[in-house]
């Protein structure tokens, strides 16, 4: 791949959807063409992304872009509602727990679960968990 994407990589690059940039143009959003499911990454471009990280020697971003790709099929009201729960002090353990066990059963977001559990045991650590 080569950087920026935008310019060398247009027709390789897909959506959430398979379309490919080259194809999301203002003129197809004005004719009503494009969704907004068109406009977000897909697993693929994630995982593409994390292999160049790696390659960079860049092992933790490579990891979060890993986690996003995970992310692609969680519905937005559960990455939100994720977000919120890892706030500091705005869940309990179990409710960490939870949410864990959930990404991992239903969406298979290993890395995303793995990640969810790590934070459960530092905020009880630390104090800030319900």
């Amino acid at each position: 791949m080569r950087y920026p994407l935008g310019q060398h990589e247009a027709e390789s690059i897909t959506s959430k959807t398979g379309k490919k940039l080259s194809d999301i143009t203002l003129d197809q959003v004005r004719k009503g063409n494009i969704t907004a499911d068109d406009i977000k990454i897909s697993k693929e471009m994630l995982k593409k992304q994390g292999q160049v990280s790696k390659e960079a020697g860049n092992d933790p971003m490579a990891l979060n872009f890993e986690r996003a790709g995970e992310l692609v099929d969680v519905p937005d009201e559960v990455i939100l509602e994720m977000y919120n729960k890892l706030r500091p002090n705005r869940s309990t353990k179990r409710e960490l727990v939870e949410m864990a066990k959930e990404l991992l059963e239903k969406y298979g977001a290993v890395h995303c679960a793995k990640l969810v559990m790590e934070a459960a045991e530092v905020y009880e650590k630390r104090g800030i968990l319900l």
